[in-house]
């Protein structure tokens, strides 16, 4: 059986290509490592690809920095490039697409630095106010 189940964040956007009637989407992901050791990477980055209307999907709803769940199988190939040298290529190909968290977690920004322009108030308030 060849199953693969990945949960990671876009690493660019997905590029999307029509070729007559069929939609093509690549797009690389970051998968974080369960064991990490100094010095070594925290992450793999898997390259995706995905056709149809999961291709269209996945170029419509994913961005850079997204965070999905991906099923699909390992492929494997290779192919010789314009120098002659034979490459070797690993790839999800996806078969279904989730999102990884809602869109209200992906649009939180980091809370803004206060603003100067307003008017600090004082460590005593509790007693300079008339009604408690």
């Amino acid at each position: 059986m060849n199953k693969v189940i990945l949960i990671g964040r876009n690493v660019r956007e997905p590029e999307l290509r029509t070729n007559g009637t069929t939609s093509v989407c690549r797009f690389t992901i970051a998968v974080d490592r369960a064991w990490k050791k100094e010095g070594e990477p925290t992450a793999d980055f898997i390259s995706c690809v995905a056709f149809g209307k999961t291709a269209e999907f996945v170029d419509k709803y994913f961005s850079k920095g997204s965070k999905i769940v991906i099923e699909g199988e390992w492929r494997t190939g290779s192919y010789t490039n314009k120098d002659g040298q034979k490459v070797y290529t690993n790839d999800c190909v996806v078969s279904r697409v989730e999102f990884g968290e809602s869109k209200k977690a992906e649009s939180t920004t980091a809370p803004t630095a206060p603003n100067d322009d307003f008017m600090s108030i004082p460590g005593d308030i509790d007693e300079l106010v008339p009604f408690n």
